[in-house]
């Protein structure tokens, strides 16, 4: 079975991140919710409190299928100073396993040089920060093991294209009726 772990910093999109959650966890893929901030309970950018399976030092990455950065103000920009999370997430593209990052956090692969010679999309005010992408205006983008999305209004689709990587596009297409999701 696949395994994924969603990552929340204090500021994190709560859609973005629950969407993703939720849609994983309806196929029968192990989502995990890992907080980066030292406690169970991490609030989002808009007041929203969620309580996370476990924190960083308890997950076991090692295990991951995919690691997948929530956006969100100043989530994004929390996550980023994580270093651990940012070490894993270097860890991950070199060994081309699957990173994928919605809103604002594409922003964080960017300043990496990931996306360098990429297709890749992100909230359009971020845009300037996908350095080196062919910028698409897209809900979802997959180019090879890295997955990115604009924003909330686009976090089904960016689950889905998760889905999809996860467990073929069949699956996809099933939980899209199931979700009554129409591109």
């Amino acid at each position: 079975m696949s395994r994924a772990a969603i990552f929340f910093a204090t500021g994190f999109e709560e859609i973005e991140a629950l969407t993703v959650v939720d849609i994983l966890r309806r196929a029968g893929i192990t989502a995990d919710m890992v907080s980066v901030t030292g406690e169970r309970e991490v609030t989002g950018s808009h007041g929203i409190t969620v309580k996370t399976d476990m924190l960083f030092d308890e997950a076991d990455l090692d295990e991951a299928d995919i690691l997948i950065l929530p956006g969100g103000m100043p989530g994004t920009t929390n996550l980023e100073a994580y270093r651990p999370l940012m070490d894993r997430v270097d860890e991950f593209y070199r060994q081309d396993k699957y990173i994928a990052a919605i809103c604002a956090a594409p922003s964080i692969f960017g300043h990496k040089g990931i996306l360098k010679g990429r297709k890749a999309c992100s909230n359009p005010g971020f845009e300037s920060h996908l350095e080196g992408a062919d910028v698409r205006q897209e809900k979802a983008v997959v180019d090879g093991h890295v997955i990115t999305s604009r924003g909330m209004g686009t976090a089904i689709a960016f689950g889905l294209a998760i889905l999809e990587e996860l467990q073929g596009a069949d699956a996809a297409a099933q939980m899209r009726t199931k979700l009554v999701y129409h591109d």
